[in-house]
């Protein structure tokens, strides 16, 4: 199609196997790929020193401008790893092994067996040949888990019913959906904190099903809405941002 930037081919620990990386590798694209947290993985992560651990801008982050830094409890960090040893060698692959640590909040929640450094933090693996940086490879990745929350909200709306098997039909209904969406998450946004970090089904329940009846009142149209509605501020807050002459 004339595209000529870097492909990065970014999955889940689901796809982390020495068919996808020689795959990756035959069509000269970068992989990015989770890793489950097993023994071998384990035991990388515990050989990494203490001091090679960096802290990321992360949710609730702080940057410091005494030292120029962020003050999270997010770290990062990269160390060479070999892959899929067990298999034919030419399947085998030394690449970088990204790992982030979470403190934990729940010590419960620590698995049967781990002591430290497992205690003390939750790990999520990478394992790339990106040549990017340390501190945005690490972001790149978990941006797919963004657009993997997008795909599973437009699946469990008009995604979930496309009606045809003509792909013109199909196109056309996917056009729709997005517009759907995006118009919907323009509508969370505008009712206020809640709804904008609300799914799209939760919007369409809370501000677009709306149990109401409209009535026509002196050239006016008025809206009659449940009384004591948890929404009502939220619903008020979007009509107004949008400049609806309804009266309420």
């Amino acid at each position: 199609m004339g595209l000529t930037g870097r492909i990065v081919v970014r999955a889940d620990s689901a796809y982390f196997s020495h068919q996808v990386v020689a795959a990756c590798r035959e069509h000269s694209v970068v992989f990015s790929l989770a890793v489950a947290i097993k023994k071998k993985i384990r035991e990388a992560i515990s050989a990494i020193d203490e001091d090679a651990w960096i802290p990321i801008r992360y949710p609730k982050a702080v940057f410091d401008e005494a030292e120029q830094r962020w003050i999270s409890d997010a770290e990062i960090c990269g160390t060479p790893f070999a892959a899929f040893t067990s298999k034919a060698k030419k399947y085998q692959v030394t690449a970088r092994l990204i790992i982030r640590r979470v403190k934990r909040l729940n010590p419960v929640s620590v698995p049967e067996g781990q002591g430290e450094p497992f205690a003390a933090h939750r790990h999520h693996a990478i394992f790339t040949d990106s040549p990017f940086p340390l501190v945005q490879a690490e972001p790149m990745h978990r941006e797919h888990a963004v657009t993997e929350q997008v795909f599973a909200d437009l699946e469990d709306s008009a995604l979930g019913h496309l009606p045809s098997g003509k792909f013109t039909a199909n196109a056309a209904w996917l056009t729709l959906a997005a517009t759907a969406y995006h118009l919907t998450r323009a509508a969370g946004h505008l009712a206020g904190v809640f709804h904008a970090r609300a799914r799209t089904g939760t919007i369409r329940r809370h501000l677009i099903a709306v149990p109401a009846r409209i009535a026509h009142r002196a050239r006016d149209l008025v809206l009659h809405l449940p009384e004591r509605w948890r929404w009502a501020d939220d619903f008020t807050d979007l009509r107004t941002a949008t400049g609806h002459r309804l009266r309420t």
